[in-house]
């Protein structure tokens, strides 16, 4: 296999028999997630005449799509993909057609609609974590492994930037509850085609002699770290976007220079993915887990000074450079520190902090601006990075213990896993 080649390409990483079909399953389901929240959002808009209940709403929806994101992990983790994921999805999208159907014309009422978004939530199915899940067993080479996991967050990245582009294009003929309707059906056919892979058989429920991971000390530590990280990513950037549009308006600039801005941070962000991806690390992922997330905390405290909006974009875009490489290097971490049979949760809780720790920087930020001057927002926003950095650091596993209970024992090199698991990778 090409996996076993010294340095594994991008393109190696997709001749693996099933990669390539089990991959665009997964993406054309994701694709709704770019979508959903825009669409719902102008939906619930234009059918209750309120944008503060529009905010409500897709508050409560993506409070129940992102703590509760763990839980339905856990499923897939129990009952394996296709069990779980089909009735899931089908749930999520009857629900999010319900929606579409209820709120399709003007006048609907706002408590019908919250609790449909609500329910909706609830049953959002974890693809992102299960197709991580697939990589880590179609992949035999931790090198593929991590330009697997590099190339899936860059192109993850690129759906959430398309999704509000399609929903405009979508609302141009038709009113926004089509594009809930078209996510919908999207994430159904999507997640139709990735359970039905050939490749999504080997994601099987765990055993019943299978240890939770929470048990492991180690393996609590270890999984501590990678959440810590994401946690703090997630706030900063959070914070970013808002702080960009302050001082755009603080320095007489046109609002839709801010598109620009956050333009160069994904930009960024996708370099650094797919070059993190593409280089023979030395340093094991655990290692390089503090130093991408200092790196983005100095980026930030860099833009911090910045004069004016070029350099702040300069700056911005060097944030964004090491935004893909600590997710990704997160989610190593993550699948190292847990049994194979946990991989799924493991990969959902660093999906789920960074998330949550989106939408909390943004709150956080909107307190500040106006109070605290811009230069502190970018510096605490950059010093929130650079304590995840520090925490992840301290909290550094010192010492193995037994063969594959611990990210730093599989960091070490390959090993036999215990019931019988694959090879570890990380």
């Amino acid at each position: 296999m090409s996996g076993s080649s010294p340095r594994p390409s991008y393109a190696a990483l997709l001749r693996i028999p099933h990669a390539r079909r089990t991959f665009a399953a997964a993406l054309t389901g994701r694709l709704s997630y770019g979508l959903v929240s825009l669409a719902m959002m102008l939906t619930t808009a234009r059918a209750t005449g309120s944008y503060a209940v529009a905010g409500t709403v897709m508050a409560l929806f993506g409070a129940a799509s992102v703590f509760l994101s763990p839980a339905r992990a856990a499923l897939i983790d129990r009952y394996g993909a296709r069990r779980a994921l089909i009735p899931m999805a089908s749930l999520y999208a009857g629900l999010l057609t319900a929606f579409a159907a209820v709120a399709w014309r003007p006048g609907a009422p706002a408590l019908a609609i919250g609790a449909l978004a609500v329910a909706a939530g609830t049953c959002t199915p974890p693809l992102g974590p299960t197709m991580r899940t697939v990589w880590s067993r179609m992949v035999p080479d931790e090198k593929l492994l991590q330009r697997a996991y590099s190339l899936d967050g860059v192109l993850e990245e690129i759906l959430f930037v398309s999704g509000p582009l399609l929903v405009g294009a979508v609302v141009q003929w038709a009113p926004p509850a089509a594009a809930v309707a078209l996510s919908a059906l999207l994430v159904w056919s999507g997640t139709l085609a990735f359970v039905l892979s050939p490749a999504v058989a080997g994601v099987r429920p765990a055993t019943a002699k299978a240890a939770h991971p929470g048990r492991r000390g180690l393996g609590v530590r270890a999984l501590a770290r990678p959440v810590v990280v994401a946690l703090g990513v997630g706030l900063s950037l959070g914070a970013v976007d808002l702080l960009v549009m302050a001082f755009a308006e603080q320095h007489h600039h046109r609002t839709d220079t801010v598109a620009w801005v956050l333009a160069a941070l994904s930009l960024g962000s996708a370099l650094g993915g797919l070059l993190n991806g593409a280089v023979d690390w030395r340093l094991s992922p655990g290692a390089r887990l503090p130093l991408t997330a200092g790196g983005l905390g100095l980026a930030l405290l860099a833009a911090a000074l910045a004069p004016g909006l070029g350099t702040l974009t300069a700056a911005v875009a060097c944030a964004g450079f090491f935004v893909a490489p600590a997710l990704t290097t997160s989610y190593l971490v993550a699948d190292a520190a847990v049994p194979s049979e946990f991989r799924t949760q493991a990969g959902a809780w660093v999906n789920t902090a960074v998330n949550a720790g989106s939408s909390g920087g943004a709150a956080g930020v909107g307190l500040m601006v106006g109070h605290v001057p811009l230069g502190w927002c970018f510096a605490i926003s950059g010093a929130v990075s650079l304590t995840a950095a520090l925490v992840s650091l301290c909290t550094a596993p010192t010492a193995p213990t037994a063969p594959g209970a611990s990210a730093a024992g599989r960091e070490a090199g390959p090993e036999v896993t215990p019931e019988g698991a694959e090879p570890s990778r990380v």
